[in-house]
């Protein structure tokens, strides 16, 4: 069964194509990885599947900027959400982890945290707060201090944490490895494929190079100038001598 499935997904900005015609599929219970460079419309693919780009087209509207068009099917769990709202994506289990981490600075690691789980119950907090610092044990030592005196891993850990406590059953990353060490790419790619496994959290991945995260995904998307160029399992994308040259640095 799939979690996630979009179909002829099309986004235009005015008349600039940022989606072509993209479908793919995100399996339950699986990983799946969407690859490509900057400006291949990663982005803009998680941006609307998990609805903020209806936020984005609203603002535009209001303040006469560009003009936003989506077309195309986005079905979670075999319903059709094109038209719902980021907040009514998120209640029904889709949480972004944006690019950037985007967490709030001045507040504590916990403040940011429980925030992450304002529409959870209390005993779903207490839970997840606990899987969150056994991931992640360094936020458990940090959690008094504000988001923006942390390193750059360390507030992806807190923004992966902070997305756990909203109770997801899909996980959307976009780019969380972007600007990291390479110690800290193996830690947080453990911790992804641990989330996983551990809680049966459906996660897609999008990341500009997949080498690091190639090795826990069951399955993979290759994106150029907004559309998928190559799919496959993770040992069919190694196979292709271009994706291995283009994405995975070898």
């Amino acid at each position: 069964m799939n979690h996630l499935e979009i179909k002829d997904l099309m986004v235009f900005y005015e008349n600039a194509l940022a989606i072509n015609n993209v479908s793919l599929s995100a399996a339950k219970g699986g990983i799946t990885g969407v690859f490509g460079a900057n400006s291949a419309g990663k982005s803009t693919l998680m941006y609307t599947a998990s609805g903020i780009i209806l936020d984005v087209q609203k603002k535009e509207r209001m303040r006469g900027g560009q003009r936003l068009t989506i077309m195309g099917s986005i079905l979670f769990e075999g319903r059709e959400i094109r038209h719902l709202e980021a907040s009514e994506r998120a209640r029904l289990g889709m949480v972004l982890c944006p690019e950037r981490r985007r967490i709030f600075k001045e507040s504590s690691v916990m403040e940011n945290l429980r925030i992450g789980g304002v529409l959870a119950t209390r005993a779903q907090v207490v839970r997840t707060l606990d899987y969150v610092f056994r991931i992640f044990p360094k936020l458990k030592l940090l959690r008094k201090r504000e988001g923006g005196f942390l390193s750059g891993g360390e507030q992806q850990m807190l923004a992966i944490g902070r997305a756990l406590m909203a109770q997801p059953k899909l996980l959307l990353l976009d780019e969380p490895l972007l600007g990291l060490s390479p110690l800290m790419e193996t830690m947080l790619t453990g911790a992804v494929e641990n989330i996983n496994q551990e809680t049966g959290i459906s996660v897609v991945l999008a990341e500009q190079y997949a080498r690091p995260v190639l090795p826990i995904i069951d399955y993979g998307y290759v994106m150029e100038n907004g559309g998928v160029v190559v799919m496959g399992e993770a040992r069919e994308l190694m196979d292709n001598p271009d994706v291995k040259s283009a994405y995975f640095g070898m």
